[in-house]
């Protein structure tokens, strides 16, 4: 049940990867579910453009694509993250990077359990999730 971090095209090293582990598990435990494998592959935005439009025919960039693999409520799959994108956004919407990632990873997460955003009302609940679990990864780090 390993929840593990790499990097493509970025030299950007997340620390207190212990902790934000622990987090990300305790997150999935608290929606009823369990924590499989988890990859979560720090990129450049180069990087996730080519996965976009490899993978989902998509010519644009982003700041996150997850692919699910999860089998009933064992959550696995891989969480590609462009850093570049998130440093542009923690500017725009004025936060720190490391608040950015840590919403981006689990938005990510929240996805691989179920939670999606195609909507208002779905928007809503997944930004609730976000700011429940962001109050909780501050207490950690």
């Amino acid at each position: 049940m390993p929840v593990k971090f790499y990097t493509e095209q970025t030299s950007y090293n997340l620390k207190n990867k212990i902790k934000v582990k622990n987090w990300i598990k305790n997150s999935i435990s608290n929606e009823n579910a369990l924590a499989g494998d988890i990859n979560i592959i720090l990129t450049s935005d180069s990087y996730l453009l080519k996965i976009n439009k490899e993978y989902l025919k998509h010519n644009y960039y982003t700041d996150i694509i997850t692919f699910n693999y999860c089998e009933g409520n064992i959550i696995n799959g891989d969480i590609y993250i462009s850093v570049d994108t998130v440093q542009n956004n923690s500017e725009l919407f004025n936060v720190s990077f490391i608040d950015e990632l840590h919403r981006v990873i689990i938005h990510g997460i929240l996805h691989l359990i179920g939670f999606d955003d195609k909507n208002d009302d779905q928007k809503k609940v997944m930004r609730e999730k976000e700011n429940e679990y962001l109050e909780r990864v501050k207490n950690l780090l």
